[in-house]
């Protein structure tokens, strides 16, 4: 399955642009994956990495600023362009303020679209090294553990535990998308940047070894939880609560 780093995923109820878009953008070089509906789109961005979302404002359901202000909320910076039929001034400044990064109305040429992709991935700063420090970051605590992801360390009790890049990068991703199941697929591309080939155990080998550091009975996991013909997902440890003033 490729995981190109010009991978983009198009959300439009109409068939017909998805279509378009999706002939138009791989002639261009682009893997394009398209969705109709808002858990369309939510399915694939838990399956895989993308470089830019194209989002269009009008849709059945959830609508694309709703989805534009939902994404941006969970911390995604993904890259997004957002397609409408509305051109006027107040559509338009809506969505850059929940954080789309550019915005084209209905009808557009496709060249146009292609000169707005390009211009928007060129802004974003390069994608980190996986496994890599972060130059910015905060520290995620759950049960015991302290994830720093500036430094990229893992405490418990105040005690650093070693991880390999690997299995950090694996951890970071699945921590930083709490009860969000993940795919293999964009597991592997996260902390190796690297396709994912079917009959792969290294990932699988990657979560034994975290369930070992992390979990009171690995074989009865409760923080990292197996999706069954998927992936994996993170469940922090829920709030004790507080105890009752006398």
């Amino acid at each position: 399955m490729d995981e190109s780093p010009c991978r983009i995923v198009v959300l439009d109820d109409d068939p017909q642009l998805r279509n378009l878009l999706r002939r138009y953008l791989s002639e261009k070089g682009y893997t394009v994956d398209t969705a109709a509906t808002a858990p369309e789109l939510d399915r694939l961005l838990h399956r895989h990495v993308y470089a830019l979302v194209i989002l269009d404002l009008m849709l059945p359901g959830e609508d694309g600023l709703s989805v534009c202000r939902r994404l941006r909320a969970r911390g995604e910076d993904i890259p997004i362009i957002m397609l409408t039929a509305r051109g006027d001034e107040a559509s338009r400044v809506s969505g850059l303020e929940l954080g789309a990064d550019d915005y084209l109305a209905k009808p557009f040429s496709p060249r146009e679209l292609i000169a707005r992709i390009q211009s928007v991935l060129r802004r974003r700063p390069s994608p980190p090294i996986p496994g890599a420090p972060r130059p910015t970051g905060g520290v995620i605590t759950f049960g015991p553990f302290q994830l720093d992801t500036r430094n990229r360390r893992l405490v418990k009790n105040g005690e650093r535990i070693p991880l390999t890049s690997g299995e950090y990068a694996v951890l970071e991703a699945l921590v930083c998308h709490p009860r969000q199941p993940l795919s293999r697929e964009r597991l592997t591309q996260s902390s190796r940047g690297r396709v994912y080939l079917p009959n792969d155990r290294s990932m699988d080998i990657q979560i034994s070894r975290l369930r070992r550091l992390l979990e009171d009975d690995p074989s009865h996991p409760e923080r990292i939880q197996t999706v069954w013909g998927y992936g994996y997902v993170f469940v922090p440890d829920e709030p004790v609560p507080a105890e009752p003033t006398p």
